[in-house]
């Protein structure tokens, strides 16, 4: 108990003293007392917090780590969710995007020949049995889609139907080797048959054309659409093929071969649509793509002007060395006069004498019958030495 009371009374006489020197600071702030020595301590108490601080800050962080790295987990595994569930619907709307391109264009060129169309999407691409290229589509005999029906998308022909069940169908590319069919070349009535080529075709990036006639000619960039078949059966006519890239030439034969590029990328068929009608009226050429235009050929440079001489004269034309002219002759040189030669055996650095020859020229008083030297030049005349003396 009388511990109790001295712990007690030394409690409060702390307190006390506490107060009374809060009081004295509070009141004294700018007395020249209290402030130098209120400096001095909280310099001295700023510097054990200080040291303190860095201590015990590492220590405080990392246990404050520890008690939130399970929220820390927690939020990050949501943030990883959000952010694929994000990139997922980039990545549909991306799809859903070309997809609606794809089938814009497949019913504008359906709708442009004709064709009575049921759009369907690919869901699979697998070997059927007798074929190498096949696709599974999402549509079959409950959208009145039956075997061998024309299957075409946005570009031109995808190839046919070869079985169908109720909701899928099989559809053979144009590009396998089994497939076949009949071709007929850009504004003219020539036909020939397409034939797929399988692996050797660089993944139906090509195909071949044979042309019934080998005695027509075939060029490259000549297109090709499709004949068609009795009743549109199993190909309708009008849908365009592909163009020519390469002729071979086969002498002997009875057919021309050529190869083609399709039309639609059978490499990446997407969406496409089964043609349950046909036309009415064969739309011929009507569905093929605008026709390249031929490049520009460069403008000829322009010559450049001659200046005129005053007068009218053409300027004069220096002939190259060497060059022969009706004026001038072998040589770009004057006809040699024999009475004016200059000597052959001229030192170096003599000049030659311009007029080596004796003027031969006849008095002004020459009586008529002279007659004219050889070597004299026109209007020029002499005489003969018995004359002379």
């Amino acid at each position: 108990m009388k511990d109790s009371r001295r712990s007690r009374l030394f409690l409060g006489l702390l307190l006390a003293v506490a107060l009374v020197l809060i009081t004295v600071d509070h009141r004294s702030e700018n007395t020249p007392v209290f402030g130098p020595l209120r400096t001095i301590v909280t310099s001295a108490f700023g510097t054990v917090e200080r040291g303190v601080s860095t201590i015990t800050e590492p220590i405080g962080g990392f246990v404050g780590a520890l008690a939130g790295a399970q929220g820390s987990r927690e939020q990050i595994t949501s943030l990883k969710a959000q952010n694929a569930e994000l990139e997922g619907e980039l990545s549909s709307q991306r799809i859903d995007k070309r997809r609606s391109a794809e089938l814009q264009a497949m019913l504008g060129l359906s709708g442009l020949g004709g064709y009575k169309v049921v759009p369907a999407q690919v869901v699979a691409r697998r070997a059927s049995p007798g074929f190498e290229d096949a696709v599974e589509i999402d549509a079959g005999t409950a959208d009145g889609i039956k075997p061998d029906m024309t299957v075409l998308n946005g570009q031109g022909l995808v190839g046919r139907v070869v079985r169908a069940t109720t909701s899928t169908a099989t559809v053979v590319l144009l590009c396998d080797p089994a497939s076949s069919t009949g071709a007929r070349i850009e504004n003219s009535g020539e036909l020939g048959v397409i034939s797929g080529l399988g692996a050797n075709g660089n993944s139906g990036r090509r195909i071949m054309f044979r042309l019934l006639d080998s005695t027509l000619p075939i060029t490259v960039g000549t297109r090709l659409v499709s004949f068609g078949s009795q009743q549109g059966v199993p190909y309708v006519a009008g849908v365009p093929i592909g163009v020519i890239e390469k002729v071979e030439a086969t002498p002997g034969e009875l057919t021309r071969t050529a190869y083609a590029r399709p039309f639609a990328d059978l490499s990446s068929v997407d969406v496409v649509g089964v043609v349950v009608e046909g036309p009415k009226r064969d739309p011929r050429d009507a569905l093929l793509p605008p026709a390249p235009k031929p490049a520009a050929k460069p403008k000829p440079k322009p010559k450049p002007a001659t200046t005129a001489l005053p007068g009218g004269q053409a300027p004069p034309q220096v002939a190259r060395p060497g060059a022969v002219t009706p004026e001038t002759g072998p040589a770009n040189q004057a006809p040699a006069d024999p009475g004016n030669t200059a000597p052959e055996n001229t030192r170096d650095g003599d000049a030659a004498p311009e007029n080596t020859a004796p003027d031969n020229t006849a008095p002004d008083n020459t009586a008529p019958g002279d007659t004219r030297t050889p070597g004299g030049r026109d209007g020029e005349t002499s005489i003969s030495d018995d004359e002379a003396a």
